[in-house]
């Protein structure tokens, strides 16, 4: 449904119309059937709707690497930005609370220093390995690698 509450596919729309026009007639005995009926065809409907958008990612990078682009574009929204890594670390501190009275009750300050290590350890390889002291990262700044 759209932000109006209106159905977006008039098709779905009337065949939702007559399970409950059939449901009325046939009463409450027929319920479980109609339903499983109508859910299938929405289930129908999603599949063609996926398969169809896998078809057309699939052709696009397809287009892509037959035009000798050495590689395909990526997605806009997983390009790692700043919003991403922040996300991440806003996720990863939110958990934390939780993981780290865990580590402390199973523990002890050894199972709170490791779980505080793993997180550390998630958003510093998230963000590409950059660690304030090391310079690891700055050292092959000159080679091209496809991790970059």
């Amino acid at each position: 449904m759209d932000a109006t509450g209106r159905a977006r596919d008039p098709e779905l729309k009337k065949d939702l119309d007559a399970t409950v026009d059939a449901r009325r007639e046939l009463g409450a005995d027929y319920e479980a059937a109609l339903v499983e009926s109508f859910l299938e065809k929405v289930e129908q409907r999603l599949d063609s709707t996926v398969d169809r958008r896998v078809r057309r990612q699939l052709a696009e990078q397809q287009m892509v690497v037959a035009r000798g682009a050495s590689h395909p574009a990526k997605p806009s929204s997983g390009d790692g930005g700043f919003g991403e890594r922040f996300g991440l670390a806003i996720v990863t501190l939110v958990l934390a609370v939780p993981l780290s009275a865990i580590a402390v009750v199973n523990a002890g300050l050894l199972g709170l220093a490791v779980c505080w290590l793993g997180i550390f350890g998630v958003n510093a390889v998230h963000s590409g390995w950059h660690v304030p002291w090391s310079g690891a990262r700055d050292r092959g700044r000159g080679k091209s690698s496809d991790w970059e």
